[in-house]
């Protein structure tokens, strides 16, 4: 039995991973999958891959690109989500913030730096003009920590799924003025490239095992309960995201990457293009 350590964020998006583990789908092919949840996001998972804390991890594109084209030694192995993330733009209930349009100049609350809340602050800022350079951001390192930021009025405006603080925004902790969704697929699956050269097979069934589960992944009986019940949010809530979301079991085609590398280029995420035949594999 071969042990592989993977992460993502403890989100909907990976509950067909948690299905498959439990089901011992993994150990059917010989592989111990050790699944840890990272509330932290994007960031911290990127460091978790640089340090050789994980082998893989689901994590935003935007991210893993960024860092990638900032040394990170990972490849991208497959689109997880073909989907895009829709992340709400979210201000504190009781702030006087009550368009996108007052944002400009506030103080932005980030998970960290790298992470897929910084990026999509950016990009939201260059997609109504700001300067982007005039932006300041709060580390608040997780979602319970940027509840406390923004009630504090330690920062003003914060992005996440919109889907995963629909509960917070039916408490009245929160108030979504906007969404924002991103402009490719969001969640990929990233490996350490030093990991996947030695275990390329390994990896191969890995993929193939969680790809059976996510093809079928919205015909199981009473999934929408089942999600609703595990993350609590509405019924109602999970019927419409289990509607917008479209799992992968493909990578990047060429030309798909480089319209993802222009996009990210455009929008001052990435300097210069990654090389396809190096990233994707």
């Amino acid at each position: 039995m071969k042990n592989v350590r993977i992460v993502g964020v403890p989100e909907h998006f990976n509950h067909p991973w948690q299905m498959s583990i439990e089901a011992g789908d993994f150990h059917q092919v010989g592989i111990d999958l050790e699944w840890t949840s990272v509330p932290e996001g994007t960031g911290k998972m990127c460091e978790m891959l640089r340090e050789n804390q994980t082998d893989l991890a689901v994590i935003l594109t935007e991210g893993i690109a960024k860092d990638i084209s900032q040394g990170n030694p990972s490849v991208i192995i497959q689109k997880f989500v073909e989907s895009p993330l829709y992340w709400g733009i979210h201000v504190a209930a009781s702030s006087n913030f009550n368009a996108v349009e007052d944002l400009q100049g506030k103080r932005v609350a980030i998970s960290r730096y790298g992470s897929g809340s910084q990026l999509m602050a950016i990009v939201h800022a260059l997609h109504m003009n700001w300067d982007i350079n005039s932006l300041e951001f709060v580390v608040v390192n997780t979602l319970e920590g940027a509840i406390e930021a923004l009630t504090n009025n330690e920062a003003d405006y914060f992005m996440w799924d919109r889907f995963m603080t629909q509960p917070i925004v039916d408490q009245n902790i929160f108030r979504r003025i906007g969404i924002c969704p991103t402009p490719w697929p969001c969640f990929v699956i990233a490996a350490r490239k030093e990991f996947y050269e030695e275990n390329k097979a390994l990896v191969k069934n890995i993929l193939k095992t969680i790809n059976q589960t996510t093809k079928e992944f919205k015909m199981i009986p009473s999934i929408d309960k089942t999600i609703s019940n595990t993350f609590d949010q509405k019924l109602e809530d999970i019927q419409e995201w289990l509607k917008v979301t479209k799992w992968s079991q493909k990578n990047f085609s060429a030309s798909e990457f480089e319209k993802l590398n222009q996009q990210l280029i455009n929008l001052s995420i990435n300097s210069q293009a990654l090389d396809f035949e190096k990233v994707i594999k």
